[in-house]
């Protein structure tokens, strides 16, 4: 379909459905990330979530149901526990150290001095590539969204980093995975 601020459009029409466990590939996954997270809306046609257009979603509603994690995931000044709960107030420990699990970052964050109130510096700075992408993951787990987008997460993680993260979200039931990657084997 296209995006209003681009030359080129896209003309043919665009029927697609995703149920949970399904695998999608091929071309134009960046556009229809972009349409997921509503950072556009379409020109023509709509995109639904549980058979509604996602325009009829009040933003933080839809915000709660699709959350996305990019390559570059934004860190905070602050602890590793404040940027895993950043924007929510009641979350238990146990439910930190569970999303921090998923995402395999446990392990790195319990070596650190201390722990999860181990500061990251501005941007992330303290912490590798690596590391922020799992915290990044993490933070996105901990909110249990309907729909996670993954956009080329796993690109700074070594296999095996990578192959226990896919494996503990593949795992997660009644929920939409959307990965992008150019690694063939992170889908």
């Amino acid at each position: 379909q296209g995006f209003p601020s681009h030359d080129v459009v896209k003309r043919r029409p665009v029927n697609s459905s995703s149920v949970p466990g399904d695998p999608m590939s091929g071309g134009g996954k960046s556009t229809c990330v972009s349409l997921l997270q509503r950072f556009y809306e379409p020109q023509d046609g709509e995109i639904l979530l549980d058979g509604n257009p996602l325009r009829s979603y009040d933003h933080h509603y839809f915000h709660k149901k699709v959350t996305a994690v990019s390559q570059e995931p934004v860190l905070l000044s602050g602890s590793i526990r404040d940027n895993i709960t950043y924007g929510l107030s009641n979350c238990t420990m146990e439910e930190i150290e569970e999303a921090a699990c998923k995402a395999n970052a446990h392990d790195f964050i319990m070596k650190l001095d201390q722990g999860y109130d181990t500061e990251v510096g501005e941007g992330g700075g303290q912490l590798a590539k690596s590391e922020r992408q799992r915290i990044g993951i993490a933070r996105a787990l901990i909110r249990k969204p309907q729909v996670l987008i993954l956009d080329e997460i796993t690109s700074s993680l070594d296999i095996e980093n990578e192959n226990k993260v896919l494996q503990a979200l593949a795992n997660r039931p009644n929920q939409t995975l959307v990965v992008i990657a150019h690694r063939l084997q992170s889908i």
